[in-house]
């Protein structure tokens, strides 16, 4: 059986929930293996819609088991909200199915407040203000506290004795009020003790499940041009958001993975500050963001829209190793008369072919387009590519051909049904 990662191969809200919810299907588990809260999913059910920001986008599939692992940084508060919710929709969330990685790390309530009055001015990313980088600063300089801790109430007071003290002086001179150490204690061992039956070695399970023949779905979050290292920073997560990183974070060796899924809009969007070659302006990005409903999951921030930039697209097929590409939201281009590819840049009179490693010179990348002609057609009721209109079927060729990285899946609506399968990355199941 396969073993397969899925990435954002954008700056995220590629349509990862929706891709993985199909995939689900062929697999046995489904694993997050970074990042946090800060990354939102919505998933169709019937007619509503739920929004899953840190249990996996395969959690409403009953007969599937879900895992979060140790690269994650999980609010506690946060995601037994997320539990209440799903059970109040008829998604039945208990240990039997959900696992909790014991080494994850977690994000307590002044990693909140930091990022809030850290993350201001003119010079601000633009963070979801969810405690996510402050949480993997704790982390690295040996200062967090991870989930195993909140259910020993002991090691949780030692945790917070040892963090506090840093965390109060930083927040006094950011402007904000210290945080109190038994408010903490008293809160967080009552969620530790409710979260305490979650709790596992995630690295464990995965590599017992793999022996017996369970096929591994791999969920990322955010997108590979967030990535720590490799995204436009200093505008990106504080995680490792490619494929690399599900090995990292959910402890498993990369000669165990047989599949890299990367998911792209069949245009380009970008929440928060940081460069966008291919923004658009005007009635055209207020046109795309309409029509895909491009607003943040977990903010509700709209959207900066544009063309698909098959520049940073290469870029995420060679630094993910892709196998294949789910390109979504191809509907929402029906209409326009013409359409537009990003081939290269120009800088200064040069021509480029990839990132600048300067943020700066990013931001003054002037795009190359090659240009193809619209659709008018519905195609939400199309379920093969042959049942697309003939330029829609030229636009996902030039992708391909241009990107070097065969299209596998094609959405053409949000319900799972609305979905064009070329190749499943899990084979016949």
């Amino acid at each position: 059986m396969a073993n397969v990662i899925v990435v954002g191969a954008q700056w995220g809200d590629e349509g990862k929930g929706k891709v993985v919810d199909y995939l689900t299907e062929s697999a046995d588990l489904v694993v997050r293996y970074a990042g946090g809260a800060n990354a939102g999913h919505t998933l169709v059910l019937g007619d509503q819609r739920l929004v899953v920001h840190l249990l996996p986008s395969g959690v409403v599939h009953p007969e599937k088991r879900c895992l979060l692992g140790a690269g994650m940084v999980i609010d506690p508060q946060g995601l037994l909200e997320e539990i209440q919710t799903c059970r109040d929709m008829g998604v039945a969330i208990d240990p039997e199915r959900v696992r909790i990685s014991e080494l994850a790390h977690v994000i307590l309530p002044y990693h909140k407040e930091i990022d809030g009055l850290r993350d201001q001015g003119s010079d601000a990313i633009g963070t979801t203000r969810r405690g996510i980088g402050p949480c993997y600063e704790h982390k690295m300089t040996r200062r967090g506290v991870r989930m195993w801790q909140l259910a020993r109430p002991d090691e949780l007071a030692a945790a917070l004795d040892n963090t506090l003290p840093a965390v109060n002086a930083q927040l006094v001179q950011l402007g904000g009020e210290p945080a109190d150490r038994d408010d903490l204690l008293e809160r967080y061992t009552a969620i530790g003790a409710t979260l305490a039956p979650y709790l596992c070695d995630i690295s464990r399970t995965v590599s017992d499940a793999m022996d017996q023949g369970d096929a591994v779905l791999f969920e990322g979050a955010q997108g590979s041009l967030l990535d720590i290292d490799y995204g436009t920073y200093p505008y990106v997560t504080s995680s490792s958001t490619i494929a690399g990183g599900a090995c990292t974070g959910a402890g498993v060796g990369p000669t165990r993975i047989d599949g890299v899924v990367g998911i792209a809009k069949a245009y380009q969007t970008r929440v928060g500050n940081g460069p966008f070659p291919t923004e658009l302006s005007g009635d055209l990005e207020a046109t795309l963001r309409e029509r895909g409903q491009e607003y943040g999951a977990t903010t509700g921030r709209p959207r900066r829209c544009g063309w698909l930039d098959v520049v940073t697209l290469r870029r995420a097929a060679r630094i993910n190793g892709l196998t294949s590409l789910a390109m979504t939201k191809l509907d929402v281009l029906g209409g326009l008369p013409k359409l537009r590819l990003c081939t290269s840049y120009t800088l200064d009179g040069r021509s480029l072919d990839d990132l600048p490693p300067s943020t700066k010179d990013m931001e003054r990348l002037e795009p190359v387009y090659e240009e193809l002609d619209g659709f008018d057609q519905d195609i939400t009721g199309a379920r093969t590519t042959e049942a697309l209109p003939e330029n829609a079927r030229r636009y996902l060729r030039r992708v391909e051909t241009l990107v070097g990285v065969p299209i596998g899946l094609v959405s053409v609506g949000p319900r799972r049904s609305e979905t064009i399968v070329l190749e499943n990355p899990f084979g016949e199941r």
